[in-house]
């Protein structure tokens, strides 16, 4: 499973059951033998309304890598385990992962468990980065429904990030790539390992 950590305003949009999970359609269907949490598991998200279109921009807790899904319907939402994975596994294309990465991180993958338990240092790095993409849209005048989301999470995973308890900055792709190395070394390490 995948943690995923909602704001209060995101977990009212978002069909769980009493659990916490989506209804999962269209996601990779839940492994038989469902190994626990996954190595991309603690992620935080966030409901952003640009120019009245629904955002959501998920930040991992680890490594600050974030995922922007752009224009939501309330249909996307009950699907929010298959646009989540899509928007990462693109994002890490567009961040330059090369194909062991990207076969790690799709077999990490796993249903979403979402709840509102929240970390108030990612939540500053989430506001950060909807500053950053408050002011990217803008200063270029830029449409939502034009915005490239893959290439704009890609944009944000290049800048650096502060955590607290961290002394030096985060720098959320080399993390995120670093993160799926080690998946790549270890197939069985569990969140605990990482």
């Amino acid at each position: 499973m995948i943690r995923l950590h909602c704001t209060k305003k995101l977990f009212a949009k978002l069909p769980v059951n009493a659990e916490g999970r989506l209804p999962n359609t269209l996601a990779r269907p839940v492994a038989a033998n469902d190994p626990g949490e996954s190595v991309l598991s603690g992620w935080h998200a966030n409901l952003i309304t640009w120019q009245r279109r629904n955002c959501v921009l998920f930040v991992h807790s680890a490594t600050r890598f974030p995922v922007l899904l752009t224009c939501l319907t309330k249909p996307d939402f009950a699907e929010l385990d298959y646009h989540f994975q899509d928007g990462l596994m693109n994002t890490l294309l567009k961040a330059g992962a090369n194909q062991a990465q990207l076969e790690a991180a799709a077999n990490a993958l796993a249903p979403l468990h979402c709840d509102t338990q929240c970390d108030r240092s990612v939540q500053g790095t989430l506001n950060q980065m909807k500053q950053d993409l408050d002011h990217l849209l803008w200063y270029d005048q830029i449409a939502i429904t034009d915005l490239a989301p893959y290439r704009a999470s890609a944009w944000l995973a290049g800048r650096p990030c502060m955590a607290k308890g961290v002394k030096d900055c985060i720098w959320p792709q080399q993390a995120m790539l670093a993160l799926l190395d080690s998946a790549t070394r270890s197939p069985h390490l569990s969140v605990a390992d990482a």
